[in-house]
């Protein structure tokens, strides 16, 4: 049975040890070798970033996130053990966990560590599609003659890596298609690696819940139960015909995954669909000139985003989540496209004008989607806007002088409110 050390990447036949350095962290498979598209999924990303820089909170409860009205981004370990989960509304998470330390997020520190480790991936293959800022899928298939290794070594030398020069550790998932290498990866959390083989695939899937398919949220769930469908057994009972005639498009991919077939590529270009920003708020408001400065700053914020990546959109979508939960969603599509921060703040504030007045809101997000290349974007003055080619020109250079100075070396007065 081929072996190998995740500590120091020996080589060996089958055993609970390495006997090159004795370490216990061992990984075993038949298909070892051969094997080679896989998932890498950072733990507790945020979380063990936040333990790497402040060593005072190693050992803590550690959740991140934004006061007690935000929800969780990620919460360590150690919170998660007490039933603290990511997109738990905050002050249930505090119920569970009363001596949680809360850290606000630094997203500008996580993604210099994820670009970190899109380098290190990019090292061992052109081929990484990322999920987000903490993890990705690569295809490294054709890699072994290259570095001569299989692939995973190559993955354990990777984790390796990121632990000695990032401070951080990530689990990995080998198999034979990306829906696989996905489930494993969860198998064996924090600092894992598991592998699910193709000789093993139905017989893995059989007795496992439903729930592992990723992107079937609660509603597919229960529509899959009120169909007596629980586990992938229970899938491979079904006709194929019969799925389709019942779920559509989906249960002709949920026949398939239930006998662990997946033909998607590894995609490194996989396009962005949306761009967009928002907020929770400590308090329900309706006060509308904070509403109007949050909307301004998430209008910045999305044209910085859309400017770095060299996109624009077509469509400005404005959300808002009133204090009942009640979620108020408005889209307007534009005349051409734009990246420009008052395009959007100015569209957006349109669309917050047409909703019903005198309600206060707990969130408040503002995005474009529709997205196409920043060159076809903001070439058309807008006759019925006198100021629009003033504000343009203004927004440049403000875009000029932040890129030299820093961010906060221009602010506009609405953003201070």
């Amino acid at each position: 049975m081929p072996a190998l050390c995740r500590d120091c990447l020996n080589r060996f036949d089958a055993g609970t040890r390495c006997p090159a350095c004795r370490s216990p962290r061992v990984v075993s498979h038949g298909e070892l070798w051969s094997l080679s598209i896989a998932h890498m999924d950072c733990d507790a990303f945020y979380a063990s970033v936040e333990k790497r820089d402040n060593p005072d909170l190693e050992g803590k409860p550690v959740i991140i996130g934004g006061g007690r009205r935000g929800v969780v981004s990620t919460a360590c370990y150690v919170a998660r053990i007490r039933g603290v989960r990511s997109a738990m509304p905050m002050f249930k998470a505090l119920e569970l966990c009363p001596d949680a330390v809360i850290v606000k997020p630094r997203m500008q520190v996580y993604a210099e560590v994820s670009r970190a480790v899109r380098a290190m991936m990019e090292d061992l293959t052109p081929a990484v599609e990322p999920l987000s800022l903490d993890e990705a899928f690569l295809d490294l298939r054709g890699t072994a003659r290259l570095h001569g290794a299989p692939p995973a070594v190559l993955l354990a030398g990777l984790v390796r890596r990121m632990r000695d020069e990032l401070g951080i550790t990530g689990s990995i998932g080998l198999s034979h298609n990306k829906f696989l290498a996905k489930i494993a990866s969860d198998l064996d959390k924090p600092h894992g690696f598991s592998v699910i083989g193709a000789a093993e695939t139905v017989d893995f899937l059989r007795e496992k819940p439903v729930r592992m398919i990723w992107g079937v949220g609660e509603a597919g769930q229960d529509s899959l139960e009120r169909a007596g469908i629980r586990t992938f057994g229970d899938l491979m009972r079904w006709d194929e015909r019969d799925l389709t005639a019942r779920f559509g498009s989906m249960g002709t991919r949920l026949w398939h995954l239930a006998r662990g077939e997946d033909h998607r590529r590894v995609s490194a270009h996989s396009p962005i669909k949306s761009v967009s920003n928002e907020t929770t708020f400590n308090e329900d408001t309706a006060d509308p000139d904070l509403l109007d400065g949050h909307l301004w700053r998430m209008a910045e914020k999305v044209a910085d985003r859309a400017k770095a990546k060299g996109i624009a959109g077509r469509v400005v979508v404005l959300k808002l989540k009133r204090g009942d939960f009640t979620l108020i969603t408005r889209r307007q599509s534009l005349r051409e496209p734009t990246q420009y921060a008052d395009r959007i703040y100015r569209t957006a504030r349109g669309l917050m004008d047409q909703v019903e007045p005198g309600h206060a809101y707990r969130l408040l997000g503002v995005g474009i989607s529709d997205l196409c290349s920043a060159e076809v974007a903001d070439r058309t003055p807008d006759l019925l806007d006198p100021g629009a080619a003033k504000r343009s020109e203004a927004e440049r250079a403000t875009d000029r002088i932040r890129a030299r100075f820093g961010e906060g070396a221009i602010l506009k007065g609405r953003a201070l409110r």
